[in-house]
């Protein structure tokens, strides 16, 4: 079971991403928030596989929650609900952990996926967001490739590879199974990528796989 602790200050919003999320019986909805404080002790409490968190909270809106989370419980991958005016939000989340992000008027298949990506070491980025996030991070488009390509100069043949499927948003059991590794290699082998890049988690580090042009586009 993946087990999900559901924060948001609105009930409608939780009740109706609650059922939304029993839809998967892998998944589990442990215990719900309404404001980020609420949030930091019930995942202390619970240690969740995920935290799915709203931006916007009393008493600790959930950026500041994300960061807390991180020292609290590092092993909780944090999914962020946003919306189309939280733009200015993204760089911050990432920077303080967030390993995913959700649009809460899209569709709703979208919240199954994310948390199964989530839960499994791997990032999520709606389609809708994904733009956004590249663009919020990033700028001038030649700049950024450039960039990117000196940092993964750093990288071995393999890390390439993996860093490639994980800006393909492919979980480490998914990338496992690609390259015939044992998952617990993987599980190494994104440690080292993201120490040489520098970068805190999956999300950063998919960014700078789509800015290196690493990523093979349909």
């Amino acid at each position: 079971m993946m087990r999900v602790v559901l924060a948001d200050d609105e009930a409608v919003v939780r009740a109706g991403v609650r059922m939304i999320l029993s839809a998967d019986p892998e998944i589990e909805v442990v215990a719900e928030a309404a404001d980020g404080r609420e949030l930091v002790e019930t995942v202390r409490a619970h240690r969740p596989d995920v935290a799915l968190v709203d931006i916007r909270m009393p008493r600790l809106d959930g950026l500041a929650a994300t960061a807390e989370l991180r020292a609290v419980a590092p092993a909780t991958a944090v999914l962020i609900m946003t919306t189309f005016g939280q733009d200015s939000y993204i760089s911050r989340a990432l920077a303080d952990g967030a390993t995913g992000f959700l649009l809460k008027t899209g569709d709703p298949r979208e919240f199954l996926l994310g948390v199964r990506a989530v839960a499994g070491g791997g990032a999520y980025l709606s389609p809708s967001v994904a733009a956004r996030v590249i663009r919020e991070l990033t700028g001038d488009e030649l700049t950024r490739t450039t960039t990117a390509r000196d940092r993964v100069a750093v990288l071995t043949d393999r890390e390439r590879e993996v860093l490639a499927l994980i800006g393909a948003g492919l979980s480490n059991a998914e990338i496992a199974r690609r390259l015939h590794l044992a998952e617990g290699s993987v599980k190494t082998y994104t440690s080292t990528i993201l120490g040489r890049l520098g970068v805190r988690n999956r999300v950063q580090a998919a960014v700078i796989a789509h800015d290196a042009r690493l990523v093979h586009r349909e």
